[in-house]
């Protein structure tokens, strides 16, 4: 039995043009929605997540604190929760997903929090990575209804080296034999592993590798690190999924959409949450020099860096207790304030 919700956004018509029928957005709740509804936070999935994935700093006495929030975590299309290429049916099988953009899930995202539970003003927009570039999203798409957001490691577009990244990563998933015309015929085995230890090189830092750090997080050596966390990460993951993720990753910007017309400063200055942006100093391709030119654009922006060797993992420091901590500690006083 599943343990989430689905709410059924019926037709969606993307920002391709193209209408998603019978679109099928996966979300879990924790806490209680008070009576007057303003003590939601929106937390969103990361690229490859779950909700179960990220719910290290939600509960009781928790950053995300289920004894006054409500907390709302939608899953990303494309994860195998939400409408995605895995459960897909015709005509949007094989290669011809329709792909969604950020603003596309966003927009579902507001549909559901409106619609099934009549919130009108968020408490927070939060997330990693891939869920930050989706509160930055939220918070440039409705201003008025975004009063705080924490960005974890994440940006308000995808920077010119990150999509270097992806596209490094996507071609090391597509050399599998099991890619044909377009999408995967049969499970890439092979490609997910050369996919995981290629992206290990990139999420983590070249100290955190020196330092031996993944002694910390209970792994007995380099390999085991890279087999038991980044490939059995990956190898529980559906690849045609993975590719729609990257797709929207790579398209990610708060400006591309007809509010904003490419206007990026202008999407920026448009935030009025009070906003804290928390990249991670050793992070090698959410970097602090691209959230620190977004700050300098937004109206109430504090930018927080992460100093930590955990590279772009110490954005969900599952396995590190200072970072968690020190995001814990800037969250709650976030929240205290208005």
């Amino acid at each position: 039995m599943n343990d989430y919700e689905i709410f059924n956004a019926g037709n969606v018509v993307l920002q391709s043009g193209i209408t998603f029928r019978d679109a099928k957005l996966a979300y879990k709740t924790y806490g209680t929605l008070n009576a007057d509804k303003t003590n939601a936070i929106i937390y969103m999935t990361s690229f490859g997540a779950h909700h179960t994935d990220i719910l290290w700093m939600v509960g009781s006495g928790l950053a995300l604190d289920t004894d006054k929030y409500f907390v709302i975590i939608p899953n990303l299309f494309g994860n195998g929760l939400s409408s995605s290429p895995s459960n897909a049916v015709d005509p949007f099988t094989g290669d011809r997903w329709p792909n969604f953009t950020i603003a596309d899930n966003v927009f579902v995202q507001h549909k559901l929090i409106t619609e099934i539970f009549g919130i009108q003003t968020l408490a927070l927009a939060c997330g990693w990575s891939m869920g930050g570039v989706q509160a930055y999203e939220w918070a440039a798409a409705y201003p008025a209804m975004v009063k705080r957001l924490v960005v974890n490691c994440g940006a308000a577009k995808c920077s010119p080296h990150n999509q270097v990244f992806i596209e490094g990563v996507r071609s090391t998933l597509t050399t599998d034999p099991a890619f044909q015309n377009g999408h995967f015929v049969s499970r890439p085995e092979r490609g997910l592993r050369a996919m995981a230890r290629n992206y290990a090189a990139m999420a983590m830092s070249q100290t955190f590798y020196r330092q031996e750090a993944w002694r910390d997080a209970g792994f007995s050596s380099l390999e085991d690190f890279l087999v038991m966390s980044w490939e059995a990460n990956f190898l529980k993951r559906d690849a045609n999924n993975l590719l729609a993720q990257m797709w929207a990753w790579q398209h990610a910007n708060i400006a591309a959409n007809k509010r904003y017309n490419g206007d990026f400063t202008a999407a920026l200055k448009a935030i009025t949450a009070n906003a804290l942006i928390m990249p991670s100093v050793t992070d090698l391709y959410f970097q602090v020099e691209d959230n620190r030119l977004e700050v300098e654009q937004m109206q109430r922006a504090r930018l927080l860096p992460i100093e930590s060797v955990w590279g772009h993992r110490a954005g969900l420091p599952t396995a590190n207790k200072h970072d968690a901590a020190f995001i814990t500690g800037a969250i709650k006083e976030l929240l205290n304030q208005d």
